[in-house]
């Protein structure tokens, strides 16, 4: 599936990723390729995914990696779009 993370500066990344966790309002909840539609406030928190980024420049040094492999962006909250297979992320 493919994801898109939005900040106020800039779009910060965009990959194929295999899952995406994310800080929803009522909870951590996961996306997995053919994940039915969603809609979500996201709260502050960390959004965790798989796959290959490519990181716009100047913006490298908000993503970490996890003990399991998984890149990791603090967000201060924000809003997702999933449907088809694509997840936007509007993230402050």
């Amino acid at each position: 599936m493919f994801l898109e993370i939005v900040t106020p500066e800039a779009s910060i990344v965009t990959a194929e990723v295999n899952s995406i966790t994310v800080p929803g309002i009522n909870g951590r909840f996961q996306m997995l390729k053919n994940h039915a539609s969603v809609v979500s406030l996201l709260e502050k928190g960390t959004v965790t995914f798989t796959g290959s980024p490519t990181i716009t420049e100047g913006f490298e040094d908000r993503f970490t990696k996890d003990e399991d492999g998984k890149w990791v962006l603090e967000i201060n909250g924000g809003t997702l779009e999933h449907k088809n297979d694509k997840a936007i992320i509007l993230a402050d």
